[in-house]
This record gives structure tokens, sequence and C-alpha cells, in this order.
């Protein structure tokens, strides 16, 4: 099991966050396959103000590039994506395109 840590801001607006967190309580099967199809066992995403903490935990087998690629042809998730775009903005940080960052782990107990 490997665990991965992304983070990302969200558009901060009240109503534009309400909106995103009524998709996030009614994902699209589609999503849930293809992220399960690549590798995913679980994920997880918090909140706090206008920043996102997602934790994505996955199989021995799972590669970034891997789900980048499935992701690429796969229109369901080409629309989710565009749609989540609507309530997302990179990090400060990001590379052009880059939306959700992988960071790197500084402590463990």
């Amino acid at each position: 099991m490997n665990r991965y840590c992304f983070a990302l801001d969200l558009i901060d607006d009240p109503a534009l966050i309400a909106e995103y967190e009524v998709y996030h309580q009614n994902v699209w099967p589609e999503i849930f396959s293809s992220m399960r199809n690549v590798g995913i066992e679980t994920m997880e995403i918090y909140r706090t103000g206008s920043r996102l903490f997602m934790i994505m935990e996955t199989n021995d087998d799972f590669s970034l590039e891997t789900k980048a690629a499935a992701d690429a042809i796969n229109l369901k998730v080409q629309a989710w994506e565009k749609l989540m775009w609507k309530y997302q903005q990179a990090l400060p940080n990001a590379r052009p395109g880059e939306k959700w960052i992988l960071m790197d782990q500084i402590f463990k107990l």
C-alpha cells in the first residue's frame, strides 16, 4: 500500500465551495470506477477555508503516470475534471496546467 498526499485550492467563494462539496457527496459512479481500475484503494479530501488536502492510498501496482494516461482517454473523467475546474484554482507554486500538487512528507510519528 502506498500513500500520496496532494493539495489544491478552491476559488474563495462560499457559494462555489458549497456546490463543490455537494458534488463530492454525489460523485459520478464512473469516477469511482476509473479510480479503482488504476489501483486507488481509498481517497479522502479535507478542506480548510479554500485549501483542499487529499490523501490517496493505492495498491503496489499503482503509478501516477498510468492514472494520467487512463484519465486522458476517459471521457467521463475529462467531463468531471472540466466541471471541477469551475471551482478549483491552482496553487501559487503550480506549474502551467498542474492542478493537484503532490506534497512531500516532512514528518512521521
